[in-house]
């Protein structure tokens, strides 16, 4: 089994790392985790370059941080045995993700969700509710549960 793991570094990332660090996988099972360093704003495009190309590498550098300490946390689990490998991917994250699972060839697509409940808004990520309806493979969604007080998540 390909499992693509979707981690930016949030604390809904950090669940979905835990998910997969703690559950039993196939012995041919394969990891792959993708961070994706999201393309610049209209209003960071018209930054002067130099501006430009220090945001563009220090957003990478992020990526590149949180992919790294997501390694370091499965090779401290039973994950510990599968073949890892990881990637930044400079784009809009619910296309990289999806364009990612796609070239990949991955079974399995685990990503995060923060649920916040906004009036209006689906109680999915507008990213994980994408990449579910968007991709061939299957989509496991973690969620952080929430604590008491904590009016925003579900």
């Amino acid at each position: 089994m390909k499992i693509l793991l979707a981690v930016d570094g949030s604390e809904c990332s950090g669940v979905v790392v835990e998910e997969v660090a703690k559950r039993p996988w196939p012995a041919d099972s394969a990891l792959r985790i993708i961070s994706v360093a999201e393309t610049l704003s209209f209003e960071e495009l018209t930054l002067p370059p130099r501006y430009r190309e220090d945001l563009e590498r220090a957003t990478r550098q992020r990526a590149q941080t949180i992919v790294e300490r997501a390694t370091a946390r499965l090779r401290e689990s039973d994950a510990r045995f599968l073949p890892i490998s990881s990637t930044v991917v400079v784009d809009s994250p619910k296309d990289a993700i999806v364009e990612e699972a796609e070239r990949w060839g991955a079974d399995l697509i685990v990503v995060g969700s923060h649920g916040y409940r906004c009036p209006g808004r689906a109680p999915l990520g507008s990213v994980s509710q994408a990449v579910a309806t968007q991709t061939k493979c299957s989509v496991e969604i973690a969620r952080r549960r929430h604590m008491d007080g904590d009016e925003n998540a579900e």
